[in-house]
């Protein structure tokens, strides 16, 4: 990402967008995937964001969900799961793997959400390790899945964050991620522990309304870029919905980049494009990069 405010070379269209993939390219191939990954970056997507969680035995690996989501996985026999779970953090890394999540249930609300996805069966849920080896260029926004509501679900925070950076560091990945939550305490851990780790803030309407919880402060939230400014950016990642173009003006003037998710509608990308964001987390980087 460029900083905000640098001056353009030669007119407002050379000012560098930061598109990133979310959870790979998850409009085209299996979401959090090695396979979808890599399939994106061969569309020239050079910039992802995914989600962590870690297994019974201390392996980082990749996934949105805390437990195993019965719209994406099948059993070692191909069977689809009939409910959500286990818990990712229950199974071992080795039991784990045993879970197919190369293609939609067919029937699913994900399957009308992502008509164009191409399954890719046999694919598996990969281990952070797996993916910062298999694209060594790519650069990676990589969110820590934890819950304050629901502590039980995963590892501490604390945990969750140092064993992803255990793998950034034994990758020699750190020049290339940045690390984010909705839970502010992983970030608020990695920069007391990691000066050298940039920082991402999430925030959608839920956790701006129940900041006593996500943020740890039950403090009027008054401007959201306010707050991230003051926790030290220097990234706001809120969701696109949610965001004004004044918001982005004003997070600017903080001194923040803005990297709004999961825009994935052309007129929406146009529209943030205008509005000045230094980036996009989107289900169709393919199209977003044809609209920059």
């Amino acid at each position: 990402m460029t900083t905000a405010g640098e001056p353009c070379s030669h007119h407002a269209m050379t000012r560098k967008i930061d598109i990133q993939g979310h959870r790979g390219a998850r409009a085209l191939f299996p979401e959090n995937t090695l396979e979808g990954f890599l399939a994106a970056a061969a569309l020239g997507v050079e910039a992802f964001e995914l989600d962590v969680a870690m297994t019974a035995d201390g392996v980082v690996v990749l996934s949105h969900d805390p437990v195993l989501n019965p719209d994406i996985a099948r059993d070692g026999a191909g069977v689809w799961l009939t409910r959500r779970g286990p818990a990712i953090h229950t199974l071992t890394h080795a039991a784990l793997s045993a879970y197919d999540v190369g293609r939609i249930r067919p029937g699913s609300t994900l399957s009308v959400q992502f008509p164009e996805q191409a399954p890719n069966d046999g694919a598996h849920i990969p281990t952070l390790a797996q993916v910062l080896a298999a694209l060594p260029h790519a650069r990676f926004t990589i969110e820590v899945k934890t819950d304050p509501a629901h502590p039980d679900w995963t590892a501490t925070p604390a945990a969750l964050a140092d064993a992803t950076l255990s793998v950034v560091d034994a990758a020699g990945a750190v020049g290339r991620v940045i690390v984010e939550s909705f839970d502010w305490r992983v970030q608020r851990h990695v920069r007391q522990t990691r000066s050298d780790i940039r920082l991402a803030w999430l925030t959608r309407a839920e956790t701006v309304r129940d900041a006593a919880l996500w943020w740890g402060d039950a403090t009027g939230v008054g401007s959201v870029p306010g707050r991230v400014a003051a926790e030290g950016g220097p990234i706001w990642a809120p969701d696109h919905t949610d965001l004004t173009e004044s918001h982005v003006r004003e997070a600017h003037a903080l001194g923040l980049l803005v990297l709004p998710w999961t825009v994935n509608q052309p007129a929406d990308i146009s529209r943030l494009i205008a509005w000045g964001v230094d980036g996009l987390i989107t289900d169709r980087p393919d199209l977003a990069l044809g609209l920059v």
